[in-house]
């Protein structure tokens, strides 16, 4: 069974810094797979965010993040990252990490490149 499981979100003021992490099971090995997140604001379609190849050599970042976030995976411990780092208000959204089925990403992000889904995690930035 396919688990990704999302943790790190919550409110911070505009300026502000979040983690966000999440954990792969299921998946094996975790690095036949890029991975990467997709964010919903209220209101609006999916957003590819950000997308990291299966070794991490490459990345890959819709431009309304670029300088700001990182995406980062520990492939030991089956797990993603996005630091985000001087979060904007327009930066509030529902955060999901996706796994895509094969191991390179594509670009520009979309939401269609991904099968796996995790539950979500809310991040609000404040003004």
């Amino acid at each position: 069974q396919v688990q990704l499981v999302e943790s790190g979100g919550g409110w911070v003021q505009a300026g502000g810094s979040l983690r966000l992490s999440c954990t792969f099971s299921g998946l094996t090995p975790f690095d036949d797979y890029a991975v990467g997140w997709v964010r919903q604001a209220p209101g609006k379609e999916r957003e590819g965010v950000s997308c990291i190849k299966w070794d991490g050599s490459r990345t890959h970042y819709t431009d309304s993040v670029k300088g700001r976030f990182t995406i980062s995976r520990d492939n030991a411990k089956n797990t993603l990252y996005l630091q985000m780092n001087s979060l904007k208000p327009e930066d509030t959204a529902m955060y999901y990490c996706a796994a895509r089925e094969v191991s390179y990403c594509s670009v520009p992000i979309i939401e269609a490149d991904f099968g796996y889904w995790g539950q979500g995690t809310q991040v609000t930035v404040s003004s």
